[in-house]
């Protein structure tokens, strides 16, 4: 089992920045892959960010590449999701998820390929 807590979400205006980050317990030497996803109101829950547990790839939505930048600390088991330029549409409930998995890049970012998940935390963008 392993066990996610994120933090470090809130409000921020448009083009501010916000870091989120994930603590992760447990079996953590069975993870393979981290990633972060969010969900809007109404929306289905979309894929952000990953990163291989081991060797640091990581990969992208297109729509926060240059903006958004994952990242972990093997020694705090802990991964960040850095976040600049933020945008309204940037507005979401952030999970932070774990696989065991050994995940290509492109499936890096499908949620059905995850067996664990954070409780969110909230990220509101506001003009």
């Amino acid at each position: 089992q392993v066990q996610l807590v994120e933090s470090g979400g809130g409000s921020v205006q448009t083009g501010g920045s916000l870091r989120l980050s994930c603590a992760v317990s447990g079996d953590t030497y069975s993870t393979k892959w981290m990633a972060w996803f969010r969900q809007a109101p109404g929306k289905e829950r979309e894929g952000v960010a990953g990163i291989k547990a081991a060797g640091g790839t990581t990969y992208y939505a297109d729509n926060v590449k240059g903006r958004f930048t994952i990242s972990q600390d093997i020694a705090k088991n802990t991964v960040y999701l850095e976040m600049n330029s933020l945008k309204a549409e940037d507005t979401a409930m952030y999970y932070c998820a774990a696989s065991n998995r050994v995940l290509i890049s492109r499936t890096a970012l499908v949620d059905n390929l995850y067996h664990y998940w954070g409780q969110g935390t909230q990220v509101t963008v506001s003009s």
